[in-house]
């Protein structure tokens, strides 16, 4: 069951999310033992498509060795050997599935802070993102079960039914949504711990609709740099290289963040935000609409697309929602406004379009219902 499960989604990835055409060199980077199944389904399908499958295995127990000990030039070399590899790549496909999310917590600061800035912002945030067809999903291991307090047969089922949607009609569902976000001016969150304002005025609007992450069920676009005022407090744990995080709250004024406080690791949280100018301003605001991933299970990919949810990031913008925010860090942190979570409010320019994470506009809402999108 779990073979034709792993090559329904192969083909998914393939065919929907990187729409690999022959003689493309599509990168595929395998983390954790247990992706190698679906790595296997992927690489043959390539092939079978006429692509060129390179393939690269990896996972943070690995890394955790170089980063021990490396300098800044063995981080340069690093990046130059794998941003030569990135560039002759027309698609990438990132298969996460570590054994183990903690490994890089007792990593020193510095050493990641080297990372982030000479390593994944030129391979990652800057070539991948920008000029590659990619696609980034995790892999339901028993890790990423534990993490979802449940048990690996359950949390199977539940992944294969997220990951193998209807992600076609999942995009028509966007379009008014991302009509209505290029309308907007004024944004306004009402939450339990969160009173805050932006303007989204001429930033682009983006929809997640398969063709980036798996899962995928986000809309998205960028605050106007300087525009946040008030504060917001997110209500989701937040697994951040290491390290959970609980209660993050952030104050801003005029798009920055000038208190940033936590239940757990705060000083911790505030390096992440001094590593550089522009981690302490936001590169994006999204509404999360995927009706299967309701509950946060620690892990960004599934918890920024859950239904009724937001994510406000500090750090880089995307290219197709550019607000000028240039960082090293990207982080999506997730406040839900369902009512079983506190619930709460989203304004545009003054009118109210969701309350306790149910659209106003019935249309909308049942556009995003477990029956309209189930493939």
């Amino acid at each position: 069951m779990k073979d034709k499960r792993n090559s329904i989604l192969a083909k998914n990835l393939i065919d929907y999310s990187v729409t690999l055409k022959p003689g493309e060199i599509v990168y595929v980077e395998i983390k954790g033992k247990e992706t190698l199944e679906l790595g296997k389904e992927i690489i043959r399908y390539a092939a079978e498509k006429g692509g060129m499958p390179f393939w690269f295995y990896n996972d943070e127990s690995l890394l955790r060795q170089f980063l021990l000990t490396a300098n800044e030039e063995q981080f340069r070399k690093m990046a130059e050997f794998h941003l030569e590899m990135m560039k002759r790549s027309a698609a990438y496909i990132g298969l996460r599935g570590s054994d183990n999310p903690f490994d890089l917590a007792d990593i020193p600061s510095k050493q990641m802070e080297m990372y982030q800035k000479i390593f994944y912002k030129p391979v990652h945030l800057e070539q991948r993102v920008k000029r590659t067809k990619w696609v980034v999903l995790r892999y339901p291991n028993n890790a990423m079960a534990q993490l979802a307090e449940t048990s690996q047969e359950k949390f199977e089922d539940f992944y294969f039914n997220v990951c193998n949607l209807d992600y076609a009609k999942m995009s028509r569902a966007m379009d008014p949504l991302a009509d209505l976000m290029k309308k907007t001016d004024k944004v306004r969150l009402v939450s339990p711990g969160t009173d805050l304002t932006f303007s989204i005025k001429g930033i682009g609007v983006v929809k997640c609709d398969g063709t980036r992450n798996i899962p995928d069920g986000e809309v998205y676009t960028a605050p106007v740099r300087e525009s946040i005022n008030g504060t917001i407090t997110y209500n989701t744990p937040s697994l951040h290289e290491g390290f959970v995080y609980n209660n993050i709250s952030f104050t801003f004024k005029n798009g920055k963040i000038v208190k940033a406080t936590s239940a757990s690791f705060e000083d911790k949280l505030n390096k992440v935000l001094d590593t550089d100018e522009g981690a302490r301003y936001v590169g994006e605001f999204s509404l999360g609409v995927n009706p299967f991933v309701l509950h946060p299970m620690k892990d960004t990919l599934f918890d920024e697309k859950i239904r009724g949810s937001i994510h406000l990031t500090p750090g880089a913008s995307y290219d197709e929602a550019p607000n000028g925010n240039n960082s090293a860090v990207h982080w999506d942190l997730v406040l839900i406004q369902r009512k079983d979570y506190g619930g709460g409010e989203i304004y545009f320019d003054d009118k109210l379009i969701r309350k306790d994470g149910v659209f106003t506009d019935p249309k909308l809402e049942q556009a995003f219902s477990e029956e309209n999108l189930r493939s």
